[in-house]
């Protein structure tokens, strides 16, 4: 069964918490307990920057987002769509053991991404000496 794109986004406005990014950006670093220049360092952008988020008058982007969401210990669907677990207002940002966790697959996707580029790169060079034979 197809589903329009209104209806999918009706639904996804249906499963949402009615917040705005900036709203929910604004929630998540409140729950950390970090102020705006805590998050911007973290981050590498200016104080301005994140105050914008905040405001609804800019967006991150997409890479951002996700380190937003890692700094935020929240989910970046959560921060689109409202989707998912909000932050625990007791709780820091994240439990170290999570953010651990997300390091540890973060250093083994790069490590196989790295295996898969050398893997690449042997083949060009043999298909490379197949075609242009030597003189």
């Amino acid at each position: 069964m197809r589903l329009s794109t209104e209806t999918m986004i009706a639904r996804l406005r249906e499963t949402g918490d009615g917040d705005t990014l900036g709203g929910r950006i604004w929630r998540a670093r409140d729950a950390a307990n970090l102020s705006v220049t805590e998050l911007a360092d973290r981050l590498g952008v200016r104080c301005e920057t994140v105050a914008a988020w905040e405001r609804d008058r800019a967006e991150p982007r997409t890479n951002r987002l996700f380190m937003l969401a890692g700094v935020l210990g929240v989910t970046p669907a959560w921060l689109i769509a409202g989707i998912g677990r909000a932050p625990d207002d007791d709780a820091a940002v994240g439990s170290t053991e999570a953010l651990r966790d997300q390091l540890d697959l973060v250093k083994k996707l790069h490590a196989q991404a790295g295996e898969a580029i050398a893997a690449l790169e042997a083949e060009l060079d043999r298909i490379h000496r197949t075609i242009r034979p030597r003189r």
